[in-house]
């Protein structure tokens, strides 16, 4: 999968179409789900162009990094999510079900999430 500047989230970036901004920084967007999956559903993104976790971990810099990752626990603490917890997910690549070529975190909370996958016995 190669990067596309016309995915949503690009777009988002540039202002082309509207979020509701949850945090932001230099490095980091962060902004409410349209399709809330829990009470609280953040999406949390890079600024820089990366398709993927793998693409963001091997290309970004240090600081576009720390700032990622800060900005999740910081989002978790500020939805009181932390205590109680919550679930960070990326999907990844065709099996990972990715659909939209920019690297992105789903933050998921607020409720009791159950198993995160059913057995591979099942």
């Amino acid at each position: 999968m190669s990067y596309d500047d016309s995915n949503i989230f690009a777009r988002i970036l540039r202002g082309e179409i509207p979020c509701r901004k949850v945090f932001e920084d230099d490095h980091v967007l962060a902004f409410e789900d349209i399709r809330p999956l829990a009470p609280t559903h953040v999406l949390v993104i890079p600024k820089g162009r990366y398709v993927s976790a793998q693409d963001f971990s091997e290309t970004a810099s240090e600081a576009e990094i720390v700032a990622f990752v800060r900005a999740v626990g910081r989002i978790a603490r500020e939805r009181g999510i932390d205590a109680s917890g919550h679930r960070i997910l990326a999907n990844h690549g065709a099996d990972g079900r990715q659909e939209v070529p920019h690297f992105h975190l789903h933050l998921v909370g607020g409720r009791d999430l159950g198993r995160m996958l059913p057995s591979a016995r099942e």
